[in-house]
Parts: structure tokens; C-alpha cells; sequence
């Protein structure tokens, strides 16, 4: 019995794991509100109360660099030390990962009912694999292929320079620049990318729309801005909500580009994380695949590469129980 946990800034998510027959199985899973919470050990302890599991050691998906056994998260007031969460909560093990490299992890787990492909590559497409995700925050990681298997690390490529390709583009960098000491990918291509996105339309260029008071009520979401100009974008019923979500499409398609060039990723970009799911109409249309594709003379290598979005959104979590798994000697057999 193993403990895997996908820890975001906004939601933990955590789950109880069993090798079955050469599988990693889930047994019992739970989700709590991090920021109702005063750290990861409280969480941690109110699941292992509440599932009465005794798990031998545990493998968590933080979202924030991990160092030496210790992870900062990006979005949350919280510095986890493994070896202390261990003491504190009575686990033998506790094994911190970034929350991508869980990520990475779980697309071994994924079937074919997990994924939706925007791009299909070339067939029999094989070598390493990236996955960039955008949500709450925007993590990336590889996978390295060894030539039998692939083998997941982590990076912190989110938070590298965001790169402006137009003019419009371009205007929105000086914009956050005055803001902000260092300008990242983040800042464009996450849940607070798609707000900087929108108050960049509405207040510097005075791009026309609607207040979310005028706007039909399926399409407000209570005390998630990111969430309202999404649906209004998709649904094209906010003429300034589908400017900022076509914005974040193309930032999606030029940065997915720039991974898959990063990590030679000839074996598959993968688009994880809990905005893509949601927009996926909007990924299936032009401005993705085009930023994807537009890399110069590196245009036709991209053009072999597939690309996917998980929408499974458990695939972190079951990757940091396939970790643990393994990390304990059980064999498993990868998907």
C-alpha cells in the first residue's frame, strides 16, 4: 500500500495504491482545498485518518522545484521537506517530485480514451516526449527515451523569458514588464495568464466587451475571472474574452513548439494541466497548430511530431503512485 499525492496551488489531491498483478491500482482517492488548509502535513494526516491506510511510503507531485528532498511550492506559502512530512505523518518514506515530473510519469498510465490529438506526427512516432501544462500555474517536464522506456525529470521551463513573436504580442510584454521584474511564460499562459491577457485588451489596447454583469449567467463563473472569459471566448459572446482566449491559444501553440525543440521531443508533446481540457474546440483551430509549426527551418521537423491533450486529471496523481511503486521495487509494467 503506497501514498501518491498531486499537489497544486490550487487543489491536493491524494490517493492510496496497490500493486495488482504487475499494475499500479488506485484504491481510494480524496481531494481537499489547499488554501483551507495550513500545510501539507495537516492533509495529509486528515487522509490517512479518514481512509484509515497505512501506506509503507508515499511519492508527491508538488507544484514548485524540489531540491535535496525539499520543494517551495510556486502558488502556495508552503516549503515541504520530505524527510520532516515523513516524521510528522508516520510514513517510513516520502519522496518529493515536481508536479510535472508526476505528470510525466503518469502518461505511461494513460489509455487511448485519456487523450485527444490535435496533430497526429508521423506514424510510429518514437524518441523523447515533453509535457507542458497550463493551469493554476504553467509546468513543463521531459521524458528521455533510453530505447526501451521513458524516464521522467523535471524543469522549470514556465518560468523561463516569455518570448513575444508580434506586434500585439510585443505590446503585452512592455505592458507586464512595467509590472513585473521578470516577465515569464507564465505570465501569459496560465489561469493569471488569461486575466493578464484580458486587463492587457481592456486597459491598454480599449478593446471593446462586456462586463461580466452583462453577460449570460452560464458563462460567469463565481470568483474565477479566468474561468468567465474563457467560457465567454469559447462560446465568441464577449468579443474581448475570444481576443484574450485566442492570445493564450497562440502562446500555448508557440511555447508547446519551443519544448518539443527543447527536448527533441520526437516521440509526442503532451498539453496536461486543467485549461486545455477546457478550451479543446478552441486547440483543434488554427492559432495553436500555426505558433506550434511557425520554428523557420525547423518548421518540418515539428510538422512530425504528435501532439495530445490529456484529459484525464488524474494523470498526475496516478503518476506519483506509479513512482512510488517503482521507487519501492515493485515491478510494474509500463503502458
Amino acid at each position: 500500500m503506497f501514498l501518491g499525492g498531486d499537489v497544486g496551488g490550487t487543489n491536493t489531491r491524494l490517493a492510496i495504491f496497490e500493486e495488482k498483478s504487475g499494475r499500479c491500482a488506485l484504491v481510494r482517492e480524496a481531494r481537499y482545498r489547499a488554501r483551507e488548509h495550513g500545510g501539507l502535513a495537516e492533509i495529509v494526516r486528515a487522509f490517512l485518518k479518514e481512509s484509515g491506510a497505512r501506506p509503507r511510503a508515499a511519492c508527491l507531485g508538488v507544484a514548485g522545484p524540489v531540491r535535496d528532498g525539499r520543494a517551495t511550492a510556486t502558488n502556495l506559502p508552503w516549503v515541504i521537506d520530505g524527510a520532516e512530512l515523513a516524521r510528522e505523518v508516520g510514513i517510513a518514506d516520502v519522496w518529493l517530485l515536481n508536479d510535472l515530473e508526476a505528470n510525466a510519469w503518469g502518461i505511461r498510465m494513460l489509455g487511448a480514451a485519456d487523450v485527444e490529438t490535435l496533430h497526429a506526427g508521423v506514424a510510429g512516432a518514437a524518441g523523447n516526449r515533453a509535457v507542458i501544462s497550463a493551469g493554476t500555474g504553467l509546468g513543463e517536464a521531459g521524458l528521455f527515451w533510453n530505447g526501451s522506456e521513458h524516464l521522467p525529470f523535471a524543469c522549470e521551463g514556465g518560468h523561463a523569458d516569455f518570448a513575444p513573436f508580434c506586434e500585439l504580442s510585443v505590446e503585452l510584454w512592455r505592458s507586464l514588464r512595467a509590472q513585473h521584474e521578470h516577465v515569464s511564460w507564465e505570465h501569459v499562459l496560465s489561469g493569471q495568464g488569461l486575466r493578464n491577457i484580458y486587463e492587457f485588451l481592456r486597459d491598454v489596447q480599449k478593446i471593446p466587451g462586456k462586463s461580466f454583469d452583462e453577460l449570460p449567467a452560464e458563462f460567469v463563473v463565481a470568483d474565477d475571472l479566468p474561468a468567465t472569459i474563457a467560457r465567454a471566448g469559447l462560446a465568441r459572446v464577449d468579443r474581448r474574452s475570444e481576443m484574450a482566449l485566442h492570445l493564450l491559444v497562440s502562446f500555448y501553440g508557440a511555447e508547446a513548439g519551443n519544448a518539443a525543440l527543447k527536448f527533441m521531443a520526437t516521440g509526442g508533446v503532451y498539453l496536461g494541466g486543467g485549461i486545455a481540457p477546457k478550451i479543446l474546440p478552441r486547440l483543434r483551430e488554427g492559432p495553436f497548430l500555426e505558433q506550434f509549426f511557425a520554428k523557420g527551418r525547423l518548421a518540418p521537423l515539428l510538422r512530425t511530431i504528435p501532439v495530445h491533450v490529456i484529459t484525464n486529471d488524474k494523470t498526475a496523481l496516478l503518476g506519483a503512485g506509479l513512482c512510488a511503486l517503482r521507487r519501492s521495487g515493485a515491478r510494474i509494467h509500463a503502458a
